[in-house]
């Protein structure tokens, strides 16, 4: 049909209307340039399909995508070699808004083989081209045999023209007139770092500047039986140049119930939770479409670096947010059943090199503990609990490790931890003179970790090391003989009462071993809990609470029955003072002019 000129109106359907998409659809307005690259990668799919089906029999010849700055005639233009459009056709795919010719196009050829990948909504794509530009124009010829070529222009309203046009081969340029407001898009530089951020890789090549920008077959599009461990390496470091090798990979590879692909890799990390999230890119078809994957991936995972592509994944009609869909859901808990089947692939294949690496992936596991249920079944059997000695346990191989010596007076196991060995090292100690194992449980998590396991393990009790007196730490029910006199313990508590005179101290009289300190301060294992979960801002009733501490004075040491006997009142109260202030200094809370006294009682007793 011969182009003899005509002038319309663009019809417009009631749920699209034009200055909403204009202005509001697309959040950034760098994205006209990942739709209209789209677009032309759509159009070349689609001459390349035809042609795999019989049905356009020409040359495909070079299939790349071009785009052109010219910052002189203040223009950006997207050319192909793809399927082209007739001028019946721009007035139904481009008139028509929000008609997709993607859509038609699979609907149509759906039964004829593979799906050749077509991306987008090709109405509602091009027009986020009026986002930047003040005129766009449309020049193209169709593949079908006699098309003339076509020129549509429209300057931003329902308004448009088609007439005749001066173009020899198949395809499409769109040409953008860039408005005044936006020439930032006018800069080589700029154009250089849209294309890279979501163009890179595109199954068709797209050149710009000279040359081509993309890898059309990344590592993630390939069989993992075609791979080495260089490959996943080499791949890894273009995603992350600065980063460290990661410590292994999981590819993804699904066709059924839904259609994903990616790689996963677990980077090194240790107790920087904030600085390694968010790293996860979401491709549809090769299209980087956001790294906000948090419906698509389990939060615990979240600290995985890598890619996901799908075209199962829902998205909004621009392409920007993820929408709330059942195959999300099938995604996210088929993610995470892979990552746990990989984990204990490699528990079970080479225990020594998980325990290896498991001061950084057990952030991710106990991460997941925390957060999910079904996790923590699959888990439970690859979590390993690491002592102060250094040694690696399973759950049960640690409950069989210390039950003998460390079950209570009510057939509890007792697992004691120390979450700052440096600082809690007398207790460690102490702990480790009755035989006791002390787990290391340091991490940024492992708060929430240990509150966990409480709730998970039967019959058993986590205490930090310097949560109590070492015989109350464990109950077992023995009482230890006491040198002292009930008179004696009376007199003593109420010395050290009027001499401390802090009202948010527990004191109490206690026959500890003789080889524990004169005094003992402690923090109840309650308390300390419900401090720390103000301090990370839950539980702030807490927060607002005073802390009492409980002191227990050893009526089995030497010292407390020197001051017992004291008879000058001045001394008894150095004595009461310097074994209290060591009390706190071995909790770590001796400082300030309370620390420098406690120094200068110390050289004086060395006179």
């Amino acid at each position: 049909m011969a182009i003899t000129g005509e002038k319309g109106n663009i019809s417009i359907h009631t749920e699209n209307i034009f200055p909403i998409i204009k202005k509001f659809l697309y959040s950034d307005h760098e994205i006209f340039l990942r739709e209209l690259v789209s677009n032309a990668v759509d159009a070349s799919q689609k001459i390349k399909r035809l042609s795999s089906l019989g049905e356009f029999n020409g040359e495909l010849g070079d299939l790349k995508v071009t785009v052109t700055l010219d910052e002189a005639a203040k223009t950006i233009t997207v050319s192909d070699q793809g399927i082209g459009m007739t001028a019946e056709e721009i007035k139904k795919y481009i008139n028509q808004i929000a008609f997709s010719g993607a859509t038609e196009f699979v609907e149509k050829y759906k039964d004829k083989g593979q799906d050749a990948q077509i991306i987008g909504n090709f109405g509602l794509g091009f027009y986020s081209a009026f986002m930047v530009a003040e005129k766009v124009e449309i020049i193209t010829k169709s593949y079908q045999e006699g098309a003339e070529p076509a020129r549509w222009v429209s300057e931003g309203t329902t308004e448009f023209e088609i007439t005749t046009a001066d173009k020899q081969e198949r395809g499409t340029d769109i040409i953008l007139h860039i408005a005044e407001d936006s020439k930032e898009f006018l800069d080589k530089f700029r154009i250089q770092s849209i294309l890279n951020k979501y163009g890179k890789f595109l199954p068709v090549p797209i050149e710009f500047d000279g040359k081509v920008i993309n890898e059309t077959a990344p590592l993630w599009t390939k069989s993992p039986a075609d791979l080495k461990d260089e490959d996943y390496l080499k791949f890894y470091k273009e995603l992350y140049p600065m980063s460290e090798d990661p410590l292994f990979w999981i590819h993804l590879n699904v066709d059924y119930p839904f259609n994903l692909t990616g790689i996963l890799y677990f980077p090194k990390v240790k107790n920087e939770l904030h600085l390694h999230k968010d790293k996860i890119q979401l491709y549809s078809r090769q299209v980087f479409i956001t790294d906000e994957v948090k419906d698509v991936v389990p939060e615990f995972l979240m600290l995985l670096h890598g890619v996901i592509d799908s075209p199962d994944i829902p998205l909004n009609v621009s392409r920007s947010f993820l929408q709330a869909d059942a195959n999300v859901k099938k995604i996210n808990t088929h993610i995470t059943k892979k990552v746990g089947d990989k984990l204990h692939e490699l528990f079970k294949n080479d225990r020594k090199g998980f325990e290896d690496k498991f001061d950084h992936i057990g952030l991710f596991i106990k991460y997941g503990m925390i957060t999910d249920d079904k996790f923590y079944d699959k888990a439970k059997d690859f979590c390993l609990l690491k002592n102060t000695e250094g040694q690696f346990f399973t759950f049960n191989e640690y409950r069989e490790h210390v039950q003998a010596n460390q079950t209570d007076k009510d057939d509890s196991v007792t697992f004691l931890y120390t979450n700052d060995p440096g600082k809690q090292d007398r207790y460690i100690q102490s702990a480790k003179k009755r035989v006791y194992d002390v787990l290391k449980l340091d991490g940024v998590l492992d708060s929430h970790f240990i509150s966990a396991l409480e709730r998970k393990l039967e019959k058993t009790n986590l205490k930090r090391v310097d949560a109590d007196t070492i015989d109350k730490l464990i109950d077992k029910g023995i009482i230890n003989e006491s040198v002292l006199s009930e008179d004696e313990k009376k007199s003593l508590k109420e010395t050290f009462e009027a001499t401390l005179n802090n009202k948010n101290l527990n004191i109490a009289v206690e026959s500890l071993p003789v080889d524990e300190l004169p005094v003992v301060i402690t923090l109840p294992e309650f308390m300390r809990r419900m401090k720390e979960m103000s301090a990370n801002g839950g539980m702030a009733m807490f927060g607002e609470m005073p802390v009492t501490y409980n002191v227990a004075i050893n009526a089995n040491h030497s010292l407390i029955n020197r001051i017992l006997k004291e008879q000058d009142e001045t001394e008894k109260t150095r004595l009461i003072r310097q074994s209290y202030d060591l009390a706190l200094l071995s909790q770590n809370m001796l400082s300030g002019a309370e620390l420098t006294a406690f120094i200068h009682r110390t050289l004086d007793l060395t006179k």
